[in-house]
């Protein structure tokens, strides 16, 4: 009987290692890993100072001094064009035609209905300038060509909106001409049309750019262990192409990382944010991801160079050039990836080593949602969906368990007529098993096969901006962070907030914070494994029983949507096997309890 018990031993802690891994490695190590980021970002600026040979590409950088910190000040130091679309506002800088003041309309920072919409881009002057900008490289050109600061002059159109595109000329007074058609469909791909006309006598070579441009990366950004955020691509040719990405953290490492490629797309990327340089997709592209530090910060680059173009006198020439700079929806994305004929443009959402699992589960969620109109009863019927597909599996699962379970009589015989030699003990309930047709592992199997679909969904509720926000019932407004909820206020009936406590309230609102979907996951937990056959060994069912207390606080800090798929899993878990144990004539807790209530 011993080693009957060192199994199911084996079986408990295998089982725990697996959550506790995925706990470790979705919670615990992102956190840590944040505050160690936290700690040691001033040791990781780039002290190395980028030297570009190209006249064309050397970046504006942060003007030294103190930042400004009035956004108006910011945009009104230079003549503006307005942008509007549904889902864009803010404004281009006429000095160096930058795109550098946007907001995303659809979204708000948080859930507060006063909230201000996301922003994208900020201005040059302000802390942690973020724009993007398109120019020509020409060092040898008479007059120059236009670059980071250069003032065009607004010749046509007031507003850039999705049906008045704006034109922007830039004469250098020696014969070379540069006009600018800017345009912007409803909702986030810039379309950049430089027509370059040789007024001159001589031939001219020049080469068109584009880049992205971060001054120093704000603290919330690139902390996450196993979400990718900062410098993202796609490159090669041929049809054959691969997604690049470098973390910040990595980033400021490699000062400069070059990335040849014919067509694709380069850019900087947040978690649901992406600024994304387009070239067209026939033309060969030198790519670069650089950092320099400038006044103690580093300053992220996202630029690529077009091919030489030879202009002859009297001769002129058209170069187009995209720039996305929007919410990384996966429909949009997809519409863009086919539209344009974007290699990869979907994987700018960091659907992990794991997207073969990830995508489809996305797809699914994204079905029931246009179905059901509520990404928490989508998730509700993906897990019906899991439980279909595992249905055979834990059939037999909860087969063997409810035989243990009818076993226990005879297994205790075994254990009282074998009890000095544990060999025979052994053989005896191995043939038990055998003439049973059981198998003393399988319990445990429905849970394992379900971890890939668990972290599969804990992916797509963390990265995918369809969850960001999105509301399931009553005070779940958000599936993609914890229950808010506490046992502390008694849920919202007292009106007091646990994290006002002094001394305790980080702990009361941390670790000790139990919502009422941890509370309902813990006691569905609690429930099926005492359906469970119990264990032997004195010891082993104290740690079972402790099992469920102490998985409530640890999936309490999980996304709610999460909770509502494992707490609703368990449910149909439960049934199932209540099913089977009365097939099999099994004792189990549910009809218990009836019975005591029923004489009570």
């Amino acid at each position: 009987m011993q080693t009957q018990n060192s199994r199911n031993t084996i079986i408990f802690f295998v089982c725990a290692a697996l959550i506790m891994g995925v706990y470790y490695f979705m919670v615990m190590r992102p956190q840590a890993e944040s505050r160690r980021q936290a700690q040691i970002v001033a040791a990781e600026q780039q002290k190395a100072r980028e030297a570009s040979a190209d006249a064309g590409l050397t970046p504006t950088g942060p003007a030294p001094g103190v930042f400004i910190k009035d956004r108006g000040q910011a945009l009104g130091a230079v003549a503006r064009v307005p942008i509007q679309t549904p889902t864009l506002k803010g404004s281009l800088s006429l000095q160096g035609a930058r795109i550098d003041d946007l907001y995303l309309t659809n979204y708000k920072e948080t859930l507060d209905k006063s909230s201000p919409p996301v922003e994208l881009f900020r201005p040059q002057g302000m802390e942690h300038a973020y724009f993007a900008q398109f120019g020509w490289s020409g060092p040898n050109v008479a007059g120059g060509v236009p670059g980071p600061n250069t003032v065009w002059r607004l010749t046509k159109g007031e507003t850039l909106t999705p049906t008045t595109p704006v034109e922007l000329t830039w004469d250098n007074g020696s014969g070379l001409r540069f006009t600018r058609l800017v345009s912007i469909d409803e909702q986030y791909m810039f379309t950049v049309k430089d027509t370059v006309a040789n007024l001159g006598t001589q031939a001219i070579a020049i080469a068109p750019y584009g880049r992205v441009e971060r001054q120093g990366v704000p603290v919330d950004l690139g902390k996450q262990m196993i979400l990718h955020e900062g410098a993202i691509g796609a490159f090669g040719s041929d049809g054959k192409f691969t997604t690049e990405q470098v973390k910040y953290k990595d980033w400021a490492k490699k000062p400069r990382i070059q990335k040849d490629s014919v067509g694709g797309w380069m850019g900087i990327t947040d978690k649901y944010w992406l600024a994304a340089l387009i070239p067209t997709q026939d033309e060969a592209i030198e790519g670069r991801f650089s950092v320099r530090d400038a006044d103690g910060m580093n300053v992220h680059e996202a630029a690529m160079l077009g091919a030489t173009r030879t202009i002859q006198p009297g001769r002129q020439i058209e170069e187009t050039q995209r720039l996305f700079a929007g919410a990384k929806r996966a429909e949009v994305l997809k519409g863009y990836e086919e539209s344009l004929g974007l290699p990869r443009f979907v994987y700018a959402i960091d659907w992990g080593m794991f997207w073969f699992l990830t995508r489809p589960i996305f797809t699914v969620v994204e079905f029931f949602y246009g179905v059901l109109g509520n990404f928490g009863l989508a998730i509700l019927a993906l897990t019906v969906v899991v439980k279909l597909v595992l249905f055979p599996l834990a059939n037999k699962s909860y087969e063997s368990l409810s035989k243990m379970r009818t076993l226990q009589p005879k297994m205790e015989e075994i254990k009282k007529k074998h009890g000095s030699d544990p060999q025979k003990q052994q053989q005896e309930m191995m043939a038990l098993y055998q003439r049973e047709k059981i198998n003393p592992l399988a319990g445990c199997l429905p849970m394992v096969v379900q971890i890939p679909v668990f972290y599969a969904l804990y992916k797509v509720l963390f990265v995918t901006i369809e969850m960001r926000h999105a509301p399931f019932f009553g005070w779940i407004r958000d599936l993609s962070a914890r229950d808010p909820s506490t046992v502390w206020n008694l849920f919202g009936a007292v009106p007091w907030d646990p994290a006002t406590l002094p001394v305790l309230g980080g702990i009361l609102n941390g670790p000790l914070h139990l919502g009422v979907l941890p509370l309902v996951y813990g006691f569905t937990m609690w429930l099926q494994m005492a359906m469970n056959p119990p264990a032997q060994d004195p010891m082993q069912r104290q740690i079972f029983a402790l099992m469920p207390i102490v998985f409530t606080f640890i999936m309490a800090p999980f996304a709610a949507g999460l909770l509502i798929y494992w707490a609703w899993n368990n449910v149909l878990s439960i049934i199932q096997q209540y099913v089977i144990m009365h097939r099999f004539g099994a004792e189990n807790p549910i009809d218990s309890f009836i019975a005591r209530f029923k004489k009570a």
